[in-house]
């Protein structure tokens, strides 16, 4: 199945925090977005591995995707080497995205800078044919995603570019709000974390809003590139 976009995550709930809005909003015009995350999550405060692969099930049926994977790799202590390139290569083949999204560049949870790194690696070798892959017994052909744009996490990194996702804020918070494991809930009886508090969960509708806010419109998520931006007119930023 070739994708349009293909959105990672170090962990489930990161492309439903980081960029689930932008997701949303692609597929009602049409494309088709799928995820992969790199771990389990096993390693999270509270839940478990098993409550997070139904949560990450439900979150998914939310957005819409039409394909999820997760490539097991170790939560904390994946690397960017051979053995876990090849597993990406693996995904950005069997896809074919022109877009990828994934983790921000640099974060407090240090998964994400490391899967940041990793998967933009892995983006440049799967275009080198002479790196051979195969999946379920068939070779595949290298592939190149056109760009790799980074969305952004816990720290408040100033964006290359934001997308409106006004009139999908509701779905990207109904998709974060399906790890119900791992966010607020006053009622929970495990330990607390960063993400558990309310106003963590608070600050993600309002970053939008204030992103949203300075381009003029009421949501907005924001990403950063690793390449100049390229418009064929300058209408184009209108």
């Amino acid at each position: 199945m070739k994708l349009d976009i293909l959105a990672f995550g170090a962990h489930p709930d990161d492309v439903e925090l980081g960029c689930s809005g932008t997701i949303a909003k692609e597929i009602s015009l049409g494309k088709k977005v799928g995820i992969i995350d790199l771990t389990r999550g096993e390693l999270g405060t509270r839940g478990s591995v098993e409550i997070r692969n139904s949560e990450s099930a439900k979150a998914s049926q939310i957005l819409g995707v039409s394909a999820r994977e997760n490539l097991d790799m170790r939560d904390g202590f994946f690397v960017n080497d051979e053995e876990h390139q090849l597993k990406i290569i693996q995904m950005i083949r069997k896809y074919q995205p022109e877009i990828v999204l994934c983790n921000a560049v640099e974060d407090r949870h240090i998964d994400h800078g490391k899967g940041s790194k990793l998967v933009s690696d892995a983006c440049f070798l799967s275009g080198l044919r002479k790196i051979e892959t195969s999946l379920n017994g068939e070779n595949q052909s290298a592939w190149r995603p056109k760009v790799v744009y980074h969305y952004i996490q816990w720290q408040n990194l100033k964006p290359d570019f934001v997308v409106d996702i006004t009139g999908f804020i509701d779905v990207k918070m109904e998709s974060i709000l399906a790890y119900s494991s791992q966010f607020y809930n006053p009622n929970a009886n495990e330990p607390e974390s960063p993400i558990t508090s309310k106003n963590f969960l608070d600050s993600v509708r309002y970053r939008a809003q204030d992103l949203g806010r300075i381009i003029g419109t009421d949501f907005a998520e924001g990403f950063t590139v690793e390449r100049y931006l390229a418009v064929n007119s300058l209408s184009d930023l209108l």
